[in-house]
């Protein structure tokens, strides 16, 4: 038992369960095939070693603190107004904002059982009541979210695609959702994953639709710079102007301002990566639904793959692991019986596949 000796933390702070990221080092092997933290394994657009260069030469100077130029890419390569655009410490720090500005003691924040992990962190932070709905059949249910709504509903969280499932709803679903909680709730559309998804917005058409909705976005996934942190939000303009007054002036260094601006404007380094997914990912589900294991259709770059119970996922991590490849575990998100995989490059999802085929004895 531990002993509090100090000031005594604000209410929810411990309650918090630490964040675990995905394994990414195995004892007794210097190299290993990373398959567990969706990341993108083509890295960043070439582009984005010169901007860093670049930008080394002005380390001694402070970064601008309104973002102008990242701002104003994000705009012209969204179609979207950069004075609505807010950036921030990966979209993670996005969400905080959020949190922070329109949640505190007595409020509720509604998530869904399978969203990302971070959301109820950040609600106990700001000292605010996570509230769970379940989803059905691994997709988000808005009939579920609609019910759980209360006076005391500040914010609903919806990941779309969503994380770890990889499923989508339809975009009629979201508008109802966002018009349904317009002058009751903010709706925050989390886009992490919006690039892979054929065709679609990443929630930009429900922020111009609602005030009430902020999308977000990140530069970890298909722009490959996880590493750097960087993220951003669209929101209607007095939304903005609410959370850039918790916005440190210098939450973005100059090299993250740089990396990012030249990451998005190599779009044809977008559309190859985006390609390469969608192949790859339409390839390894297939592998795998061959196998006999439960795969959903995803719009992400990673698969939710399913085995007959928790033990059968466990001894397949094993085998996998065995083999210097990595994915992740995802008993905390209500999937014990799940693995949920990244979809590497083409040699990565054949050695995955040809693994579990030998680890089944399919091979």
């Amino acid at each position: 038992m531990t002993t509090q000796t100090g000031p005594a933390p604000q209410p929810g702070i411990m309650e918090i369960d630490l964040y675990v990221g995905g394994q990414s080092a195995l004892p007794g092997r210097d190299e290993v095939l990373k398959l567990s933290s969706n990341e993108n394994p083509h890295g960043s657009s070439p582009r984005v070693k010169d901007a860093i260069e670049s930008a080394l030469s002005t380390l001694h100077r402070y970064p601008p603190t309104d973002h102008a130029a990242l701002r104003a890419a994000i705009g012209e390569v969204n179609g979207i107004d950069p004075d609505r655009v807010i950036c921030g410490v990966g979209s993670d720090e996005v969400l905080q904002f959020v949190v922070q500005c329109f949640a505190g003691p007595g409020d509720e924040v509604i998530h869904t059982e399978h969203g990302f992990s971070l959301y109820p962190v950040l609600i106990r932070a700001a000292g605010a009541t996570p509230v769970k709905v379940p989803e059905r059949d691994r997709v988000v249910d808005v009939d579920a979210i609609l019910g759980a709504v209360t006076d005391r509903t500040r914010i609903v969280f919806l990941t779309n695609p969503g994380n770890p499932t990889g499923t989508m709803i339809p975009g009629e679903e979201a508008a109802r959702l966002a018009r349904a909680l317009e002058g009751r709730a903010i709706l925050v559309h989390d886009g992490a994953y919006s690039e892979f998804a054929d065709g679609f917005d990443g929630g930009i058409g429900l922020v111009d639709a609602h005030p009430n909705v902020i999308a977000t976005r990140t530069f970890s996934k298909i722009h490959g710079l996880g590493g750097l942190r960087i993220g951003w939000g669209y929101a209607a303009r007095d939304m903005i102007d609410v959370l850039t007054r918790v916005r440190q002036p210098f939450n973005l260094s100059t090299v993250q301002l740089a990396a990012a601006e030249a990451a998005l404007r190599d779009t044809d380094w977008v559309e190859f990566c985006r390609a390469d997914n969608a192949a790859m990912r339409a390839w390894l589900r297939q592998a795998l639904l061959d196998l006999g294991l439960e795969v959903d259709e995803s719009h992400a770059n990673f698969l939710l793959v399913r085995f007959a119970d928790e033990q059968a996922a466990l001894a397949a991590d094993a085998a996998l692991r065995a083999d210097g490849i990595l994915v992740r575990r995802v008993a905390g998100y209500g999937f014990p019986e799940a693995l949920r995989i990244t979809v590497g490059d083409e040699v990565g999802c054949h050695r995955v596949a040809n693994l579990l085929a030998k680890h089944l004895g399919r091979a």
